[in-house]
């Protein structure tokens, strides 16, 4: 669940950093109410650049931790296949959650279906244990 999650916030992390304005507009809304020396409107022309800089450097952390958290998972779990869907049904809740809390991102109908269909499959294959499949396969 975590390598998903942090999938998501370096995905978050990348549109923040290479986005055109989103940073600044954050900046400008956040200091909307902060008294200012320069004719009344927030100075973000120079803000932007480091937080920019900053949302870069949590890109590559949080890929980095991503990946170690993702291999651990491989090497725990029963199966490659529930660690990758786990993960990425985790990453895909992650990211609808990012993108309505940062952006107020909504998401279509059919993309709630794919999801469903997403977890579900999560469900089964997480109801189906090895020991399960190897008294099927000793049945026949």
């Amino acid at each position: 669940l975590l390598a998903g999650f942090l999938s998501a916030a370096a995905s978050l992390c990348a549109k923040l950093s290479l986005g055109v304005d989103y940073l600044r507009d954050l900046c400008e809304s956040g200091l909307s109410g902060w008294p200012h020396t320069h004719g009344g409107a927030p100075d973000c022309d120079w803000l932007h650049v480091p937080l920019r800089l900053l949302c870069g450097g949590l890109l590559f952390t949080c890929n980095a931790v991503m990946w170690t958290t993702f291999s651990k998972a491989l090497r725990y779990c029963s199966s490659s296949a529930k660690a990758t869907i786990t993960t990425t049904a985790s990453n895909f809740i992650s990211s609808a959650v990012l993108g309505r809390l940062i952006f107020g991102e909504s998401h279509a109908a059919l993309w709630w279906v794919g999801i469903s269909v997403t977890l579900c499959g999560l469900l089964v294959l997480h109801v189906v244990t090895p020991q399960t499949l190897r008294q099927e396969d000793g049945k026949k």
